[in-house]
């Protein structure tokens, strides 16, 4: 990767370098903290795979307090966090000191929690590690962590400083975890660029995805949403396709047969866009187009129907929602999308059987 040129995005809150991390900024940033606290929050992979790389090539780490966060979807809750804030207290961490993200989704979203909070607000920086991370988790400032297995249901709207975003870390990954990033990397395209769906929707080699080109157009479509709505009041809510019901999966699996978030956000793609197409908002050309790009790289699910209401109920939890209705965001097309669409249970119900028709029956 380091024969690609550092492809640099300016936000307005923020800035996003993907390249080598040893041609970035990095080394910049962290000379302005000389004389300050650094801690680096790391989850057990990112502790063994990656870890080690990051202070060995920045002298400026030496000293670094590590903070490790156990892995999994059920250690997103306050108790971790507060075990680290304790942490940070012990360690004298005052708020002119650095806190660095190392690792996937789960660290960049409850990192940030952390350090939003602690003490009215740490600066802090992401080094995301997962292609989901790179691509969606570290960018766009919500940080959060899960209540009674729902979803993100605290959390707060603070930006990272700066996202270093280098594909080498990728390398300590398996096959299946660049493919849940690649499922919001299909979001971005479906609700904002058609012609970059159908470049992507072709993509079946991890090494294709994990390109500096492929990489910087998903971050950008994310980044100048959410610079026209930081704070999700309208046009940023389009992000949310596929998670309304994707979601839900995920919640709902998290002590069955759990299911990791881009996966999750895969299946919830299909379903929306299966009532996208029976709303007619999409034709069903382009929903069966949409259908086959997803099962070709994301195995679907077995839905009973004795399941459905169960997983319902936890859309009625979903933050989208107003005055008891459960909303979400649609295509309107391939490459547009409309948001705040109040859904009722029986297409839900609907969409949600079809995925199971198509995982009992993929041909």
């Amino acid at each position: 990767m380091s024969n690609q040129k550092m492809k640099i995005i300016k936000a307005t809150n923020y800035q996003v370098e993907i390249g080598s991390i040893l041609e970035s900024s990095f080394s910049n940033v962290l000379s302005a903290f000389s004389g300050h606290k650094i801690i680096i929050i790391v989850d057990e992979n990112t502790h063994d795979n990656c870890l080690d790389y990051l202070i060995t090539s920045f002298n400026e780490l030496a000293r670094a307090e590590i903070v490790l966060l156990p892995t999994g979807e059920k250690n997103k809750v306050m108790e971790v966090c507060f075990q680290v804030w304790q942490a940070l207290t012990e360690y004298n961490v005052s708020r002119k000191d650095l806190i660095i993200n190392l690792g996937g989704g789960l660290v960049s979203d409850m990192g940030g929690f952390i350090a939003s909070v602690y003490k009215r607000g740490l600066k802090f920086i992401n080094v995301p590690t997962s292609l989901l991370g790179m691509v969606d988790a570290a960018i766009g400032g919500k940080n959060g962590i899960d209540l009674e297995g729902y979803k993100n249901q605290l959390g707060t709207f603070s930006h990272p400083s700066h996202i270093f975003i280098d594909p080498l870390f990728l390398a300590t990954l398996p096959g299946e975890e660049i493919f849940n990033g690649y499922a919001e990397m299909l979001k971005h395209a479906l609700i904002q660029d058609k012609d970059l769906w159908l470049k992507i929707q072709k993509i079946h080699s991890e090494n294709d995805l994990i390109q500096l080109d492929v990489i910087h157009s998903s971050v950008l479509i994310k980044t100048k949403i959410i610079d026209k709505d930081p704070l999700e009041g309208g046009l940023r809510k389009i992000l949310n396709f596929g998670h309304t019901i994707g979601h839900a999966l995920e919640g709902y699996q998290l002590n069955k047969r759990q299911i990791s978030h881009g996966h999750a956000v895969a299946l919830g793609m299909c379903a929306e866009a299966h009532i996208s197409m029976k709303r007619k908002f999409i034709s069903l050309e382009e929903f069966r187009d949409i259908e086959a790009t997803i099962t070709a790289s994301f195995p679907m699910v077995s839905i009973e129907l004795d399941e459905v209401p169960e997983i319902i109920s936890f859309m009625y939890q979903d933050k989208k929602n107003y005055s008891g209705k459960i909303l979400c965001s649609l295509l309107k097309g391939i490459g547009s999308a409309v948001y705040d669409i109040e859904i009722n249970e029986a297409e839900i119900g609907e969409a949600l059987l079809h995925l199971n028709l198509l995982a009992n029956n993929p041909n």
